[in-house]
């Protein structure tokens, strides 16, 4: 231990905080890691095609990762700059098909092998996602609620071929897998018709979620606004808080990013505590509207960080990241966001959380103010350096200059 380390402990523990115990417990949480930073959110099924479906990366850093193994090599130079253990996230586009390409909707557990191996071999988790966007069977930017019958029914058979693959992913791992619903649904102008679209969605959900599957964690995800539906979201925040408080088994995700800017999410938590024994959560960073930029250690995140850690809802809330920044080394933007979301946690943990809330109980608020005020000078860093060390990952003035020689040796070398 540093001495930096030891004088904060002491501070801490003249609270009654016990930063040991905090460092075990940051450790044990785990981060689901979203592959489609490395890559641009391409997937490998049609290499060069467009991103459609109300899904736009912007920018054109060199590197990027164009092959299953170069994203998997990605993803263990930004998981050697990360302390912990934690998950990885994959989109159906992501299936390795060695040469027999399949469908969508005839997607199988063989297609996704080599990335159980991979988790395998590393000790992560995974979680899933069927994809809903960029493909030619997105028509007029409807999936699950078209209202071409051949359209809907094909997405419903994608659906239901996902949660088979999770299932799968499950057993192999012998952990559960997450997985989430999000479709690009909506129209870019003002609908005649509201309500038929979403009959239609629920029907394609209650299709999809007809059959019972052993360790699967169904969630859908809503969206506000996107490219191409300016003006209307069929899989709105009130259509799936809806459906998933009227279907046991399915959860209501939260991302950060897809509600109006001056709404927070992390108010959201406490209130889905309520009636949820799990919440899903995305975590990015908006800028303006529905945007997906790097997560950073900004007030939002250590809100939504605090709503988790007080209802001591470590194990209900399960964090995972969304964004994808093709402008910068996407290495690093993994290790920024990942670093930052459990930086985050920290500095929820190292509050004495009893005490507060008696005082706002008591009606003491005065002192409720004048407590959390003196809580944001303490040496978190102090603590957040010694976790780094303990888990034999470089600090923060240090992992830099790693991503970048990675950048000369590798990533500039693709062309």
């Amino acid at each position: 231990m540093n001495t930096y380390y030891e004088i904060a402990k002491e501070r801490y523990a003249a609270l009654g905080i016990d930063t040991e115990a905090v460092i075990k417990t940051l450790g044990a949480c785990a981060i689901s890691i979203h592959c489609w930073q490395g890559d641009d959110v391409g997937g490998f099924e049609s290499a060069g095609e467009a991103l459609s479906g109300g899904i736009q990366a912007t920018g054109n850093y060199p590197g990027k990762a164009r092959t299953p193994e170069e994203l998997m090599a990605d993803f263990d130079k930004a998981l050697s700059l990360i302390p912990g253990k934690h998950r990885i996230n994959l989109h159906a586009s992501y299936a390795i098909f060695d040469g027999k390409p399949a469908e969508r909707d005839e997607l199988a557990p063989e297609h996704f092998a080599k990335w159980v191996a991979y988790a395998k071999e590393r000790g992560l988790g995974i979680d899933f996602n069927p994809t809903f966007f960029s493909h030619p069977m997105v028509k007029d930017n409807l999936t699950l609620s078209s209202p071409d019958e051949t359209v809907r029914a094909f997405w419903v058979r994608h659906g239901i071929a996902c949660r088979r693959i999770a299932a799968a992913i499950s057993r192999e791992l012998k952990s559960p897998v997450l997985n989430n619903v999000w479709i690009p649904d909506g129209y870019k102008d003002v609908p005649a018709d509201r309500l038929g679209p979403r009959l239609r969605l629920k029907k394609s959900l209650d299709e999809i979620f007809s059959e019972k599957l052993d360790g699967v964690i169904d969630c859908v995800e809503s969206k506000v606004f996107g490219i191409g539906l300016e003006s209307y979201t069929t899989g709105s925040s009130e259509f799936y808080l809806a459906y998933a408080s009227n279907r046991d088994g399915v959860y209501n995700l939260l991302d950060s990013g897809h509600y109006h800017p001056l709404e927070y999410i992390s108010d959201k938590i406490p209130s889905l505590l309520t009636r949820f024994d799990k919440i899903p959560l995305h975590v990015t960073r908006s800028v303006r509207w529905d945007s997906d930029h790097v997560v950073l250690l900004e007030d939002e995140l250590k809100e939504i960080a605090k709503e988790i850690v007080r209802n001591e809802a470590l194990e209900k809330v399960l964090i995972g990241l969304d964004f994808f920044d093709a402008s910068i080394n996407r290495v690093a933007a993994w290790v920024v966001g990942v670093r930052n979301m459990q930086k985050a946690l920290l500095y929820a943990m190292l509050y004495k959380w009893e005490t507060l809330r008696g005082l706002q109980d008591s009606g003491d608020f005065t002192a409720l103010m004048a407590e959390q005020e003196m809580y944001k000078t303490l040496p978190f860093g102090a603590v957040w350096e010694e976790f780094c060390a303990r888990n034999n990952v470089p600090d923060d003035g240090q992992w830099l200059q790693i991503v970048r020689e990675y950048e000369q040796n590798v990533l500039l070398k693709r062309g």
